[in-house]
């Protein structure tokens, strides 16, 4: 959330970045209900006032013996205990219509951050390692899944409707390799790993940015006031929240869990195979640190080159974009994702997505800590991906499959994998 003297200050910015983000925010409307806010606020404390002192008449009255006259004051009092009543409910409305529409308003996004309409404008800052070129027809993730008796998409379907699979033998023993290499990793760079709750409250979901514009993506538990998340950095965060936190260096916590999502509006390739399902596994990097752009900035980069490092250990080729305007979230200050190459797709799929929010999230969650002056200050939040499976499993078994069906293991998983250098297809399939 912005603060709304900030907002006020800086209309012009506010506007063009709702319309960047092609947001439909109400930016007039709020400043009405803020000064509508202020009037019956002000209005409020002059009748509270005037209230308070004609009690004390009537206690002055009174102790003179002068009943007749208290009681009239008294009927004044009762007269402003009910106007003040309305005058209260009217403004107890409007710190709630502020409150609803400042849960709407952008998060500003950074200078070098681009301008565009959709993914289409994202820029490409570098690519690394060589796309594959095959001396032979390649097989998709749902072929080789298939071939090797590791991808049940059917038997998913069955049970879990659409969008839903089952990973079988090497094809589980993968997808948990990936996440304990992720993990590794991250606990080698100075990461806290947590097993964090995937059923949370919808304050949750609000104070982390999600709600109110997302509830449309994520599954809600009928009856129990209670959500599934979408990313382990909803319950990282809220974790914190109301909470005056230690900052001499970055907290850096990095979520196990699994994530469900509706995918509401997507369509087209994407349903096919395991690129876009309901339930998958993510491991998130989330840090808190000071409120400095400059160190919110370099800690940006530096998940970055977690989830780089990450890839060039699963020795797939990826390129860094820099997200704009158009494909960024409400709460989204500045944003890298990073594309890994998809030869069923013929082109790089998302496979990771970095963020700085500055202090978005923690104004929302309430989350400070004390400068070197003793002052509280909201901290700044950032988020990526480390590993999310089974969407990996794509370029990972697209790019290593061998001519004769074998797929190839790099050899940062072969220790997670028994040791096996590669998955052999089934004799049945020779």
């Amino acid at each position: 959330m912005l603060e709304m003297n900030w907002v006020k200050d800086n209309q012009e910015l506010v506007r063009n970045t709702a319309t960047w983000k092609r947001i439909d925010f109400p930016l007039d409307e709020l400043l009405e209900w803020d000064e509508k806010r202020r009037s019956l606020r002000q209005e409020t404390e002059q009748m509270r006032a005037e209230r308070n002192g004609l009690t004390k008449e009537v206690e002055q009255l009174l102790r003179k013996g002068d009943r007749p006259a208290g009681e009239i004051v008294k009927a004044q009092v009762r007269e402003l205990n009910n106007q003040l009543n309305l005058l209260e409910a009217d403004l107890n409305e409007a710190e709630r219509r502020c409150r609803e529409l400042m849960l709407l308003a952008p998060n500003p996004v950074s200078q070098d951050t681009p301008i565009g309409h959709d993914d289409n404008d994202n820029v490409e800052l570098r690519l690394n390692g060589a796309v594959p070129e095959f001396g032979f027809t390649p097989r998709d993730h749902v072929e080789l899944g298939e071939l090797h008796d590791i991808i049940d998409i059917p038997r998913g379907v069955k049970a879990g409707g659409p969008r839903s699979y089952v990973l079988k033998g090497a094809g589980l023993m993968l997808h948990l390799a990936v996440q304990r290499l992720a993990l590794d990793v991250l606990t080698a760079r100075g990461f806290t790993i947590m097993d964090v709750p995937v059923i949370v409250r919808p304050e949750a979901l609000e104070r982390t940015g999600f709600f109110p514009g997302g509830m449309d993506q994520t599954y809600e538990l009928s009856g129990d006031n209670r959500w599934l998340v979408g990313t382990s950095e909803v319950s990282l965060v809220s974790l914190y929240s109301d909470e005056i936190v230690e900052l001499d260096t970055p907290m850096r916590l990095a979520g196990m869990s699994t994530c469900f999502r509706r995918e509401v509006g997507s369509a087209g390739r994407d349903v096919r195979g395991l690129y876009r399902v309901h339930q998958f596994s993510k491991i998130e990097q989330v840090v808190l640190c000071r409120n400095d752009e400059g160190v919110s900035d370099h800690i940006l980069h530096e998940i970055l080159a977690n989830a780089e490092h990450i890839l060039q250990l699963l020795e797939l080729p990826y390129r860094v974009m820099a997200v704009c305007t158009g494909d960024m979230s409400l709460k989204t200050h500045k944003q890298y994702d990073i594309e890994t190459w998809m030869p069923s797709r013929d082109a790089f799929g998302e496979t990771h997505s970095a963020s700085n929010l500055l202090d978005f999230q923690a104004r929302r969650s309430g989350i400070r800590y004390r400068d070197a002056d003793g002052r509280l200050q909201y901290c700044h939040t950032l988020n990526n991906t480390a590993v999310a499976t089974p969407r990996i499993l794509i370029p990972l078994l697209e790019n290593h499959q061998q001519e004769d069906g074998s797929i190839y293991i790099p050899q940062a998983l072969r220790k997670y994998m028994d040791g096996w250098e590669r998955l052999e297809l089934p004799k049945q399939q020779l």
